[in-house]
This record gives structure tokens, C-alpha cells and sequence, in this order.
């Protein structure tokens, strides 16, 4: 779905590194966990955003959030350089940011009910009265479809599904505009992910809200998505809209990605492995970082990063030298 209107999230040339090692044995190095990724989100719309593990994905999501502060580059939510708010500016921001993370249970005190995890935001924001917030609480528990006799109770007496609705109702208790979903169904059995699912896309009609939707799972992110973007090893390597990356996809990476998911041969499941191992993100590979396992790459591949550049009409875009030479 492309998006006329201006973007709500615009992110230029966003970097994050990390120093490792540096101890009495060893040097220290740095990691471009990531490294020079750019894209927009119009409002309404939802991102997904792909990948193998360590491809920087996760990170993404919380530099975006100020969870982590940036190496580099720009995060504009609005119109608003969010790196250049304050920590009483941005907390007044977070209003409008939040996340749902990948383990519910990970992400909720177990000291606490449910009724005061979902009330936290608006007693540390001092969103009403007491009166009001006991309001909030039962729209917000009614909305993910939780019933107001759950308050009292704690995380550890709820399902998998009912914790993340709980998290849910927490993201949603102060209005937010925009919302990170990292691997937000990934922990959660296949019949339970398709009621989280459904019901973050049901709530995104219905607030009109804004996804960043993080994921491994290619089917998750054809299920949710508007629009679809690709990483390895800290950089965008294919984006486009949910029709051209699962239809037409340019890049190796995102084909054999799709190649690798589970399918059906004469009743038996099959996968197709991508060759090769994972280079490592603190000595990623010269020109492209997907040479080394590349079927079809050529001299100038190893040499010369590829830019990323469109390989047809509209938004679809790809990093790579030879788009489309392998069939999908």
C-alpha cells in the first residue's frame, strides 16, 4: 500500500554500533548491528520488517523508540527529530510510541496485577484520576477481549495468548499513534498467533493505528503487512509493497528466504536451507554482505556494495547488482 499522505515515522540513514571484546586478552571491535537503514511509514500503514536472527531487526525497533540511543542518522516522528528531545520531552513522546514485546511473560512484573500493569502508564503519565483510570482499565481489558474480573489476578495464572493481550491493553493505554510489534505472536502456539493477529489488525482499524511489525515468520508477515521490509546483517536489502516481495521478489536474500519457508511436496514437508553460514556482523563481508552465500554473485559483488535502487514501477527496491536474475 503506498502512501501519499506524509509519512508519521521517517528514519534517514539510522546506524547503531556496539563495542565488544576490549578486555586484558582481547580487542575491543565494533558492531554495525545496524548500518545505514532508511525507510517511511505513512499513518495507518503497517511495516513489516524481516529477517534471519542478528540481522539487526529487533534493534531497529528500539532505536526507532529511543530504547537505545542511535550511533547515527535521524528518527522523525511527525515532523519531530525525536534525538533531539530531552528525557522530559520524550518521555512526554511516549505517549504516543510504544511496543509489545516478544515474551509476554518477560515483559510483565510478576509482582504486580494485571489492573495495576495497565494502569502504570497512566499513573506515571498522571492521565486522570483514579475514577478514570478505574474506567480505563475495564475499556481497555473489554477491547483485547479480556473480561474486568482478570484485573485482580497476576501473570503467571494467564495463558501465553491472554498475557500478550494483556501487554496489548498496557501499549494501548495511553493512545499511542504508533506501535513496535517485535515477534509480538512468534512465542505463541500457530491457533493462538491468528487471534493476536487479528486482533492487532482489527485494533489497527479501529484506533487507527501505525505498525512496526518485526518478524521472522514470512507467512506472519504476508498475513499482516502493507508494505515489506528486508534485512541482512544490519541492511535493508529488498522493501517494496506485500504483493512485490512475495511475488516478484529482486533479491537473493528475500528469494531464498521465501524458498526456505516450509512446503508441501507429495504430502511431505520440505524446506529449502540457504547455503552457507551467517557472517559475522563485526567483519560483515566487502561489496555485498550477501556474496558469501549468494549463488549467482560476481566479481563486482564482492567488491562493490550494491545501492539500493528501484527495480520496477512504484516503491520496490532492491540492493543488489543483478535484480531478478534468479526466478522466484
Amino acid at each position: 500500500m503506498a502512501v501519499d499522505n506524509p509519512p508519521l515515522l521517517r528514519v534517514e540513514a539510522l546506524e547503531k554500533r556496539f563495542e565488544t571484546g576490549g578486555g586484558l586478552f582481547s580487542q575491543s571491535r565494533s558492531v554495525r548491528a545496524v548500518d545505514g537503514v532508511s525507510f517511511a511509514i505513512g499513518a495507518g500503514e503497517t511495516l513489516g520488517l524481516v529477517g534471519e536472527s542478528g540481522c539487526g531487526k529487533t534493534t531497529v525497533g528500539r532505536l526507532v523508540l529511543r530504547l537505545l540511543e542511535p550511533t547515527a542518522g535521524t528518527v522523525e516522528f511527525d515532523g519531530t527529530d525525536l534525538r533531539t528531545l530531552d528525557a522530559e520531552r520524550m518521555r512526554a513522546m511516549r505517549r504516543d510510541l510504544q511496543i509489545i514485546f516478544q515474551d509476554p511473560l518477560g515483559a510483565l512484573n510478576p509482582r504486580m496485577s494485571v489492573g495495576d500493569l495497565i494502569m502504570e502508564p497512566l499513573v506515571i503519565h498522571r492521565v486522570g484520576d483514579a475514577v478514570a483510570q478505574q474506567k480505563r482499565l475495564g475499556e481497555l481489558l473489554e477491547l483485547v477481549g479480556l473480561a474486568s474480573y482478570h484485573a485482580g489476578r497476576f501473570a503467571h495464572e494467564f495463558s501465553g495468548g491472554q498475557r500478550q493481550r494483556i501487554c496489548i491493553a498496557r501499549a494501548l493505554a495511553l493512545n499511542p499513534r504508533f506501535i513496535v510489534c517485535d515477534e509480538a505472536a512468534s512465542a505463541l502456539d500457530v491457533s493462538i498467533q491468528a487471534q493476536i493477529l487479528n486482533l492487532l489488525q482489527d485494533l489497527k482499524q479501529e484506533l487507527g493505528l501505525t505498525y512496526l511489525f518485526i518478524s521472522h515468520d514470512l507467512g506472519v508477515i504476508r498475513h499482516i503487512s502493507d508494505r515489506v521490509m528486508v534485512m541482512y546483517l544490519g541492511k535493508v536489502v529488498e522493501t517494496g509493497s506485500k504483493k512485490a516481495i512475495f511475488d516478484t521478489p529482486a533479491h537473493p536474500y528475500t528469494i531464498a528466504l521465501l524458498r526456505s519457508a516450509p512446503s508441501r511436496n507429495r504430502g511431505k514437508t520440505r524446506y529449502s536451507a540457504i547455503k552457507g553460514d551467517l557472517p559475522s556482523p563485526s567483519n560483515p563481508p566487502a561489496g555485498c554482505r550477501f556474496h558469501t552465500r549468494c549463488p549467482i554473485a560476481r566479481d563486482i559483488c564482492k567488491t562493490t556494495p550494491p545501492p539500493l535502487a528501484s527495480v520496477a514501477e512504484g516503491e520496490h527496491q532492491a540492493a543488489c547488482h543483478f535484480p531478478g536474475a534468479i526466478a522466484a
